[in-house]
């Protein structure tokens, strides 16, 4: 499947809108929501569920590692690992989770695609065309200890 970037026109969520949503565009004005907060909120309700242990591929993780010990830095981005594409009522959602070890991918891409429709659709009052959810790695117990910055004293 195409992601939020690689869509053409006529696949896109934003291609065959007529008028926003009803719950978006009132008689008293129009209500746009940015990427970025659907984007918030997709990556908040992924971390929600159990099992997903981080967002992000391995170049972005690594890149948010480094962003986490700046000090003064904001911490770990919420929005790392999710691309969205918005329409005026739909959005479409890409996600790259590492998933625990020992947990049924199968049963973890349907509780997080379940979660976020949910949560992005409640809060947006958009509709979630697709969720589209990559397993870049598992985490175990073993990469707690090799994930460890070497410490400077």
């Amino acid at each position: 499947m195409p992601t939020p970037s690689e869509r053409t026109a006529t696949d896109s969520p934003t291609a065959t809108r007529d008028t926003a949503s009803p719950a978006l565009a009132t008689e008293q004005g129009k209500t746009a929501i940015a990427d970025s907060v659907v984007q918030k909120i997709a990556g908040m309700a992924t971390q929600e569920i159990s099992g997903v242990y981080k967002l992000g591929s391995g170049a972005a993780r690594m890149v948010g590692s480094l962003r986490e010990r700046i000090p003064g830095s904001s911490g770990p981005s919420l929005s790392q690992g999710v691309a969205v594409e918005v329409g005026e009522r739909q959005a479409a959602i890409d996600l790259d989770i590492v998933a625990e070890y020992g947990v049924s991918i199968a049963d973890l891409a349907a509780a997080v695609r379940r979660n976020v429709i949910n949560s992005v659709q409640r809060m947006t009052s958009l509709e979630v065309t697709e969720v589209n959810i990559s397993v870049n790695d598992v985490h175990t117990p073993d990469d707690d200890t090799s994930e460890e910055p070497p410490r400077v004293e």
